[in-house]
């Protein structure tokens, strides 16, 4: 009897706790939070077609597919480059609704222009890396490679010295073979677009810092 009587008023703070969430439940939903979520859910904006997510098409992700760019036979650059950035044309996938460039809300099937994307690209001035290289390869020790880079007096001085003595001939093989000695106008070498290509990285005080962690 004893424990049938210390059980009894466990039950019923529990059914009370129970009931007490309900009732609170109930209240949430509709009150204005309710109320809010609700009008968020059913005012739901078709998104723009720049914001759709690249690669997936399960669960409502959005997809879309950009075309590559057309690329010019002597800059080996895209045709459309203009101040270091070009545009592709990207196609939703098919059954896609979104706004396009225009703001113009479109059912896509997969063939219409959604949007264009920036791509990056460089500024070339005629110089060519595998000419440069194979001038400091072969005619480096009389200066032929500084002088097709734009830097005559460097040049004159390899050609008059036998390219210090073949020393500075290596060393500028090696910076030209990097890509770290490049055109003197600041111009970046014409290298095939799907080539190896140097990409130079910079701090800058919009460049985001992540805190090193140190075992």
């Amino acid at each position: 009897m004893a424990a049938a009587r210390a059980s009894r008023p466990m039950s019923l703070d529990c059914v009370a706790a129970q009931l007490f969430g309900v009732l609170w439940l109930a209240a949430v939903a509709s009150g204005p939070w309710g109320v809010a979520a609700s009008a968020a859910a059913g005012a739901e904006e078709t998104p723009r077609c720049e914001d759709l997510r690249m690669g997936w098409c399960f669960l409502n992700f959005l997809t879309y597919i950009c075309k590559d760019p057309k690329i010019n036979d002597a800059t080996q650059e895209p045709v459309n480059c203009t101040n270091y950035t070009a545009h592709v044309p990207c196609l939703p996938a098919p059954n896609i609704i979104c706004k396009d460039s225009s703001g113009n809300e479109t059912h896509f099937t997969g063939k219409e222009v959604g949007f264009y994307k920036v791509v990056p690209c460089r500024n070339v001035n005629g110089y060519s890396y595998k000419v440069a290289v194979a001038l400091s390869l072969f005619l480096g020790w009389l200066g032929a490679d500084r002088f097709y880079l734009g830097y005559p007096a460097l040049g004159l001085l390899k050609f008059c010295t036998v390219g210090f003595c073949g020393i500075g001939s290596l060393i500028d093989f090696i910076l030209i073979s990097m890509q770290i000695v490049g055109p003197s106008d600041g111009s970046s070498y014409i290298i095939d677009y799907y080539g190896t290509r140097l990409i130079r990285l910079s701090i800058t005080n919009e460049t985001f810092r992540k805190t090193q962690l140190y075992p």
